[in-house]
């Protein structure tokens, strides 16, 4: 729309005119991951897709700048020449919208979808990022990454992550029929979900990964404000050594739906409501 053209009574775009002119609003950048869409948890999928689009809608039309969604959005997804998996389509609806009105979608990869490649950027519009992102939000420095393979130990995810992200093994994998492929990848996701250990519990610093990966990196860059991840399925805003970081971990929309907003002021986790 023109700079100088007005915006439709009740519009999109009316609304964040007035919101831009009002000294008492903050732009706010929107952080969530691990939405894990295509596995049933306290809703089914399609259930838990609505509330994700609604909560979408609802930070898009209020005061969104941009919205970094940082890896797991899918339980599992693959790319084959002509064919992605089925399914998903308010949500994807929702984020070709959000990005046609000239929001900023930022999409990470996780371990549940780390096989995705230029299909939501080529159709949606959206930015993708295969590894961590050191930027500024809001004047705020700071690092994002899903938080798969990061920190000390689990060398076993970390070699077999080097297999899975090979050139040649997403080759050999685009070979099997897509209903093969998928029924595959969601027979070993639900054996792997199984055998993990209970993740509602914050473990303390000495024990909890992502906490000592955000130390190592604070100590390599002071500048940094705030350390966000997913991965962990626990929300998490914990101070860091120095007094003023924080590592944020983003939970997870399974059962918590928990998401981040940041503005000018700072970072406040936030949990949207369930009903």
């Amino acid at each position: 729309m023109p700079e100088n053209t007005p915006a439709r009574p009740g519009s999109f775009a009316e609304g964040r005119a007035t919101r831009r002119q009002s000294p008492t609003v903050h732009m706010a950048i929107y952080l969530a991951s691990d939405f894990h869409l295509g596995v049933a948890a306290r809703l089914p999928s399609r259930e838990r897709e609505a509330q994700i689009v609604a909560w979408l809608d609802h930070c898009w039309r209020k005061d969104a700048e941009a919205f970094y969604l940082v890896g797991d959005l899918f339980e599992f997804w693959f790319e084959w020449k002509a064919v992605v998996p089925k399914g998903y389509v308010r949500f994807l609806g929702k984020l070709a919208e959000i990005v046609d009105a000239g929001v900023p979608v930022h999409v990470f990869t996780g371990n549940h979808d780390l096989w995705m490649a230029d299909y939501l950027e080529q159709e949606i519009g959206v930015t993708m990022h295969h590894t961590g992102l050191r930027t500024e939000l809001c004047g705020h420095r700071v690092l994002i990454a899903h938080g798969d393979g990061l920190g000390p130990g689990d060398h076993g995810y970390k070699a077999l992550k080097k297999v899975f992200t090979a050139g040649w093994a997403k080759w050999l994998y685009a070979r099997l029929h897509p209903n093969l492929g998928m029924g595959l990848a969601y027979f070993f996701s639900g054996k792997s979900r199984d055998s993990q250990p209970d993740e509602a519990t914050f473990l303390g610093p000495e024990k909890e990964w992502l906490v000592a990966y955000s130390e190592r990196k604070l100590a390599a860059d002071p500048g940094l404000d705030y350390c966000f991840f997913g991965h962990r399925h626990l929300p998490v805003d914990y101070l860091l050594s120095n007094g003023r970081s924080r590592y944020v971990n983003l939970g997870e929309w399974l059962h918590y739906t928990s998401y981040c907003r940041i503005d000018v002021r700072g970072a406040e986790l936030l949990y949207w409501n369930k009903n």
